[in-house]
């Protein structure tokens, strides 16, 4: 049994995958994704070995008491968890009966992990990718280079059940699928660093497309592809692109790429926009050089603004995502980023949620060798998963909170109506007046609304 707790509302490629993987093996496979489906307990008990997929902070936390309940239900089943946050957290998964957490190109690895153990050698030895250490403390080693194969869909939910794309009045039924995997840059807050260590992995153009095949002949009308960085390998990525609008002219897509990745292969842009790319999601993260500094995201403020005209010259449209808040924002810094929103027209172009994000500081993160960081950090909260850390500034804080319990209750409300509230509390909170709405630079300036899907969460 492979089992998905939450994956942004996305069909979970990470079940699809390895289930693929264990069927040509000739295993049995039951895939369950829990944000759509309830737990089977009578397909719990019957099997030998269950795999929770972990591949984000979220995902781990509804995990845990599934965990407790499937060890009840199947008190003789080998369990391991796979992902993103299966290594860094290895210690709290093994205390709760997990015998191995797999992280980079597990699906070999739960392969081994599945075949039957033989009762007279004793307990069988871990396969090569289980982590036995939290990956802050283990040697990092190359990523296995795997030989792909489609996914394999099976038993999940259609793809109707998930979020779909909003576009303008229209809205299209959204599958997902990778291009490569990893990533080459090695930015401190990223959860894909502790696990690929700057190494990205490419998926042959002939197993993409089978896999997007496959989900259109369910309806799919548009695809997301989850690679960090569609731009890794921008020769591959835009292989795969022309092949797929070649092949399903009306398919759209969106993709991922760093702020440095679109300046730097500026001129790649336009085939994007010309394969009905309906837009690009980019990790800016903040506008203040001291924050992106510490993040080593690769971009400074200067250059976000530049990759935000760039992209409206060729008209793509551009959906920047934030982590607000971090222990070196201050009061005037927030202020700044939403002053930047607005300067920049952007304000339909970004999730409420993104003006509330706290940095996540999971077990592993780069971020415990930073010495400042240190003396914000509280101790590690095993419930939650994290390091808590406390601003300096108080008012950081209360800031954070408040803009979290405002976004809270307006997950569906307008998104340049929600903007002009949190601009009207932060200012409020930060002691100085607010322009009224006509006198606010962006305000003139508004971009059209940019294509986005109904489940915004991102962590």
């Amino acid at each position: 049994m492979l089992i998905s707790t939450y994956e942004m509302g996305r069909q979970p490629f990470g079940l699809a995958s390895p289930a693929a993987w264990l069927r040509r093996e000739g295993a049995e496979v039951t895939v369950l994704d829990l944000s759509r489906q309830r737990l089977d307990e009578a397909a719990v008990a019957a099997s030998d070995v269950v795999a929770f997929y972990l591949p984000m902070h979220t995902a781990t936390r509804l995990a845990l008491p599934v965990i407790d309940r499937v060890r009840a239900l199947a008190p003789a089943a080998r369990l391991c968890a796979f992902g993103l946050y299966a290594p860094p957290n290895v210690g709290l998964l093994r205390a709760k009966g997990v015998l191995a957490a797999f992280g980079a190109e597990f699906e070999a690895d739960l392969v081994a992990f599945a075949a039957p153990p033989i009762a007279s050698s004793g307990p069988r030895p871990a396969p090569a990718g289980a982590s036995a250490t939290p990956v802050a403390q283990a040697a990092r080693a190359a990523v296995a280079r795997l030989t792909f194969i489609p996914p394999d869909r099976a038993g999940l939910p259609p793809p109707q059940r998930y979020a779909t794309l909003q576009d303008g009045d229209t809205r299209r039924v959204v599958g997902y699928t990778e291009a490569s995997r990893g990533c080459k840059h090695r930015c401190r807050h990223c959860p894909v660093v502790p696990i690929y260590d700057g190494q990205f992995r490419i998926v042959p153009a002939d197993v993409v497309l089978a896999d997007i095949a496959a989900q259109v002949g369910q309806g799919v009308e548009h695809v997301t592809f989850g690679d960090p960085d569609f731009f890794n390998g921008p020769a591959h990525a835009l292989h795969v692109v022309d092949a797929l609008h070649e092949r399903f002219p009306a398919l759209t897509y969106d993709v991922t790429i760093k702020v440095e990745h679109l300046l730097r292969h500026a001129d790649l842009l336009p085939r994007l926009v010309a394969t009905d790319c309906r837009f690009v999601t980019t990790a800016v993260e903040a506008v203040d050089d001291v924050v992106l500094a510490r993040l080593e995201k690769g971009h400074t403020a200067a250059d976000v603004e530049r990759a935000v005209d760039v992209c409206a010259q060729v008209g793509l449209p551009l959906a920047p995502t934030f982590v607000p808040f971090t222990p070196w924002t201050t009061m005037a810094g927030y202020l700044d980023l939403i002053a930047t929103v607005d300067r920049l027209g952007l304000a339909d172009a970004v999730a409420p949620i993104q003006y509330a994000i706290r940095l996540l500081i999971p077990e592993g993160s780069l971020l415990l060798g930073l010495p400042d960081m240190q003396a914000c950090l509280r101790p590690f909260d095993a419930a939650a998963l994290m390091h808590p850390w406390v601003h300096p500034d108080p008012r950081v804080d209360a800031l954070q909170r408040e803009i979290q319990s405002l976004v809270g209750r307006g997950m569906t409300a307008d998104r340049a109506g929600v903007f002009g509230q949190i601009q009207a509390l932060a200012a409020e909170m930060a002691g100085i007046d607010v322009p009224p709405q006509a006198a606010r630079t962006g305000a003139g300036h508004r971009r059209a609304p940019v294509p986005y899907l109904n489940e915004p969460w991102y962590c």
